[in-house]
């Protein structure tokens, strides 16, 4: 047979003889079209454009995607160089029996071309039958209509096979450069050939500690400040990077060590662990620290995804505290035609307002130093000035109906960020009395331990005093006092407790009444801005439950292909050891051991990373205005505990498929 017309016909032979390991790529690859093009077909349909409030979720998908092709070009290329080192000896022999390089080349662009029709074909197939039922999960995850005819549109066709396209050739690249440089003899023996250790071995391994410390570092001290998204990337970057360094020479420490140990070492089943560890740590090294990083990813997707979705409403009730909200001029509308009004309302539409809220106050801008408040200045950043409101006692009680009492120079006192941590406060030049730090007001709730559009409310005797610190607070502006006290501003809220098209009936009649009062300023529909949230928080969620499955298949694949690997590579070894007297309940001894420790060390490392990673979790939760801290604890520890009885479950099957190998 002509040696062209033979080549397909190997490539073809080559694929099903390495199906044990061919099969679990195709499987990857064609989950990994089928993903892509599913967010390339909802997010080129323009129906997704068209829809009401759907824009929120139509950028999530935008991001998602880009997001996804970061990480199927670096997983795909990792699982292809994986079959490229199983198919080396097969590689070499076909050299030897008189193939030349360049025909070996043509096999592997044939089997390229193979591989990409198949993950095509099976992934464009199965996004075509599932991308609707996703696109209606997305609409309904987004609060969005579900009656809609869902449409396949060429761009997301050409996309799919573009991205991937690229891929593949990337792929054919690595593989045509790595067979072309080697010679016939290194491919026959590069899988028994041992690897030598890193150099230089204790240097890696306080320079992983030090990255590793930094990571930690920046993660815990992070706080919800125009920073946090830099130190987020730093200290991923730190942490990936003293994990791969410290599984490659840490892991390599701890075995020495373990060697010296001349009792331990010296024991049949400890002599057969160690040395097969030590044999091919640097390889191994760096699929075990892939499969931390990856264990750490799937953890941390997973605690965001289920506490965006049990922190909803938290997250509704800290954006909208309101159903509707107006802001008039000081002294506008009157109070007792606001609650006639209400009154009115309720009995019409059958729904009742559990809350009416009449806020009378001032809003100024100030730095704080320590426990002072300052004038803030033109060249101030914007990080560094407060929202201060000043509102009277009267109005306090009116609002939250509790029972206080001030004196002159007293105030209560209510961040809505941190604590304030001083019994005083110098109000330009002032001191005041805290009476109380109160920990709630409805009005502006409470978002814990960030400085991020942090505001204080000062609460005073009576109308007196708020006049008189404003104008303590214009002198020192520079500005006439009457034009501070001419901002003073009333916002009306209400929120109310029914079905959501008889709230809006109620709304909108509300808003007719509002517009028709003196001082009217503007209003805000809470209705509207939470189906505006829905949609966006929802199309989060869908990226984050997509990118958990994927994360997670991107783990169980490294984990497979490294046990198959090593299965192979180490079956002749263990032959040897049955040929001179180890019996089978000390080579599954030895296989439960090395597995067992090449297992559990990722996920320990990926639960301390967890650990230590939630600090800056619960700081980027809190840019979505998620401060629930309990919430994502209990997550966290919930996720962690399911995920690491699957990684259990997944250990046991790779320990069998391992033993079948070496068998």
């Amino acid at each position: 047979m002509n040696k062209w017309k033979l080549l397909p016909h190997l490539a073809v032979k080559g694929i099903l003889r390495n199906g044990r390991s061919y099969w679990p790529y195709v499987m990857a690859g064609t989950f990994s079209v089928f993903t892509f093009f599913v967010f390339s077909a909802i997010q080129d349909n323009d129906l997704t454009r068209t829809l009401p409030h759907s824009a929120y979720a139509w950028m999530m998908l935008v991001i998602g995607q880009v997001l996804l092709g970061i990480i199927l070009m670096p997983f795909l290329y990792y699982a292809y160089s994986f079959l490229i080192r199983g198919r080396a000896g097969e590689i070499g022999l076909y050299s030897i029996l008189g193939l030349e390089k360049r025909h070996i080349g043509i096999m592997l662009v044939c089997e390229t071309a193979l591989l990409y029709i198949l993950v095509m074909a099976g992934g464009v197939i199965a996004g075509c039958v599932f991308s609707k039922l996703l696109f209606l999960i997305l609409l309904k995850m987004s609060g969005l209509a579900v009656e809609a005819e869902f449409v396949f549109t060429r761009d997301a066709f050409v996309e799919t096979a573009v991205f991937f396209g690229a891929v593949f050739g990337a792929n054919l690249i690595y593989g045509l450069i790595r067979v072309g440089k080697a010679r016939p003899v290194e491919l026959l023996s590069g899988n028994k050939k041992g690897e030598k250790e890193p150099r230089w071995i204790l240097l890696w391994g306080l320079l992983g500690l030090a990255f590793l410390g930094s990571g930690y570092a920046t993660s815990i001290q992070s706080e919800l400040d125009s920073r946090i998204f830099t130190d987020f990337f730093l200290a991923v970057f730190e942490v990936v990077l003293g994990t791969y360094l410290l599984f490659t020479s840490g892991s390599v420490l701890f075995l020495r060590a373990l060697k010296r140990n001349r009792r331990f070492y010296y024991r049949p089943r400890n002599f057969i662990t160690v040395s097969g560890m030590l044999y091919r740590m640097k390889k191994s090294a760096a699929g075990l620290s892939n499969i931390c990083i990856f264990s750490t990813m799937v953890i941390i997707t997973l605690v965001c995804t289920v506490s965006l979705y049990l922190g909803f409403d938290g997250i509704t009730h800290f954006t909208t505290p309101y159903d509707v909200k107006a802001r008039f001029t000081a002294g506008n509308p009157d109070y007792e035609e606001f609650e006639n009004e209400i009154s009115y309302l309720e009995e019409k539409y059958g729904i009742r307002a559990l809350r009416a809220d009449y806020l009378d106050k001032v809003s100024i801008d100030c730095l704080r130093e320590k426990n002072a408040l300052r004038i803030s200045q033109p060249e101030s950043r914007y990080a560094d000035i407060y929202d201060v409101r000043l509102m009277t006692l009267e109005n306090y009680e009116r609002v939250e109906g509790a029972g206080k009492k001030l004196e002159e120079g007293q105030v209560l006192f209510y961040s809505s960020g941190k604590d304030w941590g001083y019994d005083t406060i110098d109000f330009m030049g002032e001191e005041l009395q805290i009476v109380e730090e109160l920990q709630e007001f409805y009005a502006w709730p409470r978002a814990g331990k960030t400085a991020l559009g942090e505001g204080f409310t000062l609460i005073v005797k009576d109308d007196a005093q708020l006049e008189r610190y404003v104008r303590i607070y214009a002198e020192q502006k520079g500005e006439p006092a009457e034009d501070i006290v001419d901002e003073r501003a009333c916002d009306v809220g209400v929120f109310l407790e029914g079905e959501d098209e008889l709230k809006q009936d109620f709304i909108s009649e509300l808003t007719v009444w509002f517009q028709a009062q003196e001082g009217f300023v503007k209003y805000w529909d809470g209705l509207e801005a939470r189906v505006n949230d829905r949609a966006m928080y929802g199309g989060l969620l869908f990226i984050g439950i997509i990118f958990g499955i994927i994360f997670f298949m991107c783990l169980l694949l490294i984990m497979y292909y490294k046990q198959i690997s090593e299965g192979y590579e180490d079956q002749g070894s263990f032959a040897i050891m049955q040929k001179v007297g180890m019996s089978d309940k000390e080579i599954r001894g030895t296989i439960r051991r090395q597995i067992f420790l090449v297992f559990f060390l990722p996920l320990f490392g990926a639960l301390m990373h967890t650990a230590a990673g939630m600090f800056m979790v619960e700081a980027l939760l809190g840019t979505l205005n998620l401060y629930n801290d309990r919430l994502i604890a209990w997550s966290c520890a919930g996720v962690a505990l399911v995920f690491a009885a699957v990684y259990g479950i997944s250990y046991m099957v790779t320990a069998r498929t391992y033993y079948r190998i070496v068998r």
